[in-house]
């Protein structure tokens, strides 16, 4: 198949969105298929390249800090890539995805979409992420603009599935997991100087409002091991120096980084034990990769979360925004090695079950389906 992939950001693998998309492409393309792309940045020969949107320094400053990018719509781009594509894949409802939608339905081309931007990953930013309210009417306009205009929807989880069917979304709803790299796996190395003689505690994610990690710097505090703890916090966000200030309380130095994807690898085969503390998630990709590699995973039971789906017992969960429960767990998981090493190869092999392979195969299953409808019509 010739399919074309469009989001505002492609370039730069510094948002989980950017990242699942990168390595659809690749494995699209392991798998036979032509794929291209239209994304800002810099022009390339599998790339349809669309300029960046400017906003005054306080809004572009708010959304360069969530690791993201918004383009500028172009007709002529879209009717292009178009012309060659027997299928177009929207990745976010943006305007960029509003406007080519419209070109893509005038010119009769096969489109899908996915559900990977939830409304708390906005509202959250705006402060108002608690606000069920609100979070509906991100829904609707979700909806009513963009989403309700396909007839087939990717859903990285069964619960951002069931939020869609509440919403009244009528697509076809397919649950497929963006899956977990083979790159991925069981492996331990000796750990680095800076982490020997701790225990070492990651967690993943943008320094956001929804991720929570203030919650994992309350619990290490409160840890009975709280100096024998080393947090690090891999990612980058806009609540960087509030939680570098929070972090003061803690006994050892918190280390706070953004990690190319080889050198991650590389921490996570070192560490000992992962923590996700996020209230909203659609998938966590982060979270799969780091049981797949190894560590055992304690994760917020949020019901607007899909992560607690991957705990195997209730030992990797605790209840969200409770960091004192979170504390006990950790500490359980650091006075219990033997049984965290049993578990660490059972999530392993947990793994198994969320392959890339397996996800691209489903993800071709449904874009065979709208070409054949769009065929029939």
């Amino acid at each position: 198949m010739r399919i074309v992939l469009v989001i505002d950001q492609f370039d730069d693998a510094n948002n989980g969105t950017t990242i699942s998309a990168r390595r659809f492409a690749m494995a699209l393309k392991e798998h036979g298929n032509e794929v291209r792309v239209i994304a800002t940045g810099k022009p390339g020969p599998n790339k349809y390249a669309v300029r960046q949107m400017r906003f005054v320094p306080v809004v572009e400053h708010l959304i360069t800090s969530q690791g993201m990018r918004l383009a500028i719509p172009n007709r002529h781009v879209f009717e292009k890539a178009a012309a060659w594509a027997d299928v177009v894949h929207f990745m976010m409802p943006s305007p960029l995805g509003v406007m080519g939608l419209r070109h893509v339905e005038k010119l009769g081309i096969p489109h899908t979409a996915a559900f990977h931007c939830q409304p708390e990953n906005i509202t959250f930013t705006l402060h108002m992420g608690n606000s069920r309210r609100v979070n509906d009417f991100v829904y609707d306009r979700f909806r009513d603009t963009f989403f309700n205009r396909f007839s087939h929807i990717h859903c990285p989880s069964e619960m951002i599935a069931e939020q869609l069917r509440r919403h009244a979304y009528t697509a076809q709803l397919h649950v497929i997991s963006n899956g977990i790299s083979p790159q991925y796996f069981y492996s331990k190395r000796p750990k680095e100087a800076w982490m020997q003689g701790r225990f070492n505690v990651l967690m993943v994610g943008r320094y956001a409002g929804e991720k929570r990690q203030d919650v994992l710097i309350e619990a290490a505090a409160r840890s009975r091991h709280a100096k024998e703890l080393q947090v690090i916090l891999a990612g980058k966000g806009p609540l960087e120096k509030k939680y570098r200030r929070l972090a003061k309380k803690l006994p050892n130095p918190i280390v706070m980084e953004f990690f190319e994807p080889a050198r991650l690898i590389e921490i996570l085969h070192m560490c000992d034990l992962y923590v996700h503390t996020s209230d909203a998630e659609i998938e966590a990709m982060s979270c799969m990769e780091a049981f797949a590699s190894g560590l055992v995973p304690v994760i917020a039971d949020s019901p607007r979360s899909a992560t607690p789906q991957f705990a195997l017992d209730e030992r990797s969960l605790f209840p969200a925004g409770d960091a004192q429960a979170l504390a006990e767990r950790i500490d359980q998981w650091i006075e219990h090695p033997a049984e965290r090493e049993e578990m660490e190869r059972r999530y392993a092999e947990h793994a198994k079950r969320y392959t890339l392979e397996h996800s691209i195969e489903q993800t071709e299953d449904m874009f065979r389906q709208a070409i054949a409808e769009q065929g029939r019509a």
